[in-house]
């Protein structure tokens, strides 16, 4: 298969605007996966749908935080049909994605205290369907021990440019051999383990990927972290939230 017939996904990016948009055709993306942070899933929804189209398909997803802020392990799950809140147990997380058939995905898997480990993997191998072996927010033995992560459990590999930024969309991406058309397309390729390859760019343009998206984590960490569990109340994506009616007041850690 040429490149030209590659459908290439950028699996996970946390902004939705024109800019993105302009930007994600400019680096020849088909399509992007949108999942941002404390977002609920009608809402990623209709915005992931507004700003979709032939050229650009826009493939809502939620990046779950499961257990509590200080020991959070995060999971992409592409194709949910029920709402699922952070900050519940990984097991209850786990359970509920697979009840609902997504796509489960590990982001930078071992990762500071944010991320599966490989004991995890291992006890949800069954669950997970890829593994993140490069993520431009990683410094290069990050990517090395997810690599090495991947390739010890013989899961299928998966990037993304973990866009918190604009201009970091399409820095990396995930090049599928068969064309996706819409979600259920991506769900299905990712859980038949269809084959792919991993693209990322190196160079100045990485380091300087890196450097502005480091300098974005370490805001979210500290201004944007006081202002979201101090000043603005109870998250919209807290298992306690109206929304959840309740459903998971069991399994929440908090």
């Amino acid at each position: 298969m040429s490149d030209s017939d590659e459908f290439r996904v950028d699996c996970h990016v946390k902004v939705l605007d024109e800019r993105v948009v302009r930007r994600a055709r400019r680096a020849g993306l088909d399509a992007i996966v949108y999942a941002p942070h404390f977002t609920r899933l009608p809402e990623i929804r209709a915005r992931a749908e507004a700003y979709s189209s032939d050229d650009l398909r826009v493939i809502p997803a939620r990046e779950v935080f499961t257990g509590s802020w200080r020991n959070r392990k995060h999971v992409l799950a592409i194709g949910l049909s029920e709402p699922v809140p952070d900050f519940i147990s990984l097991e209850a997380a786990m359970a509920e994605f697979d009840r609902q058939g997504a796509a489960v995905l590990a982001p930078h898997p071992e990762f500071a205290t944010v991320s599966l480990t490989e004991a995890d993997l291992r006890e949800y191998d069954d669950v997970v369907d890829a593994v993140e072996i490069f993520n431009p927010k990683h410094l290069p033995s990050h990517n090395e021990r997810a690599r090495d992560v991947a390739e010890t459990l013989g899961c299928a590999p998966f990037t993304s440019s973990y866009a918190h930024l604009a201009g970091s969309v399409g820095v990396a991406y995930t090049a599928f051999e068969e064309t996706v058309t819409n979600e259920d397309d991506l769900v299905t390729a990712l859980r038949d383990d269809v084959a792919r390859r991993v693209v990322y760019r190196n160079g100045l343009r990485r380091l300087q990927t890196t450097a502005s998206e480091l300098g974005h984590l370490c805001w979210e960490n500290t201004w944007q972290k006081i202002d979201r569990l101090f000043l603005q109340g109870i998250e919209p994506t807290h298992p306690d939230h109206i929304a959840y009616d309740g459903k998971f007041d069991d399994v929440a850690v908090y």
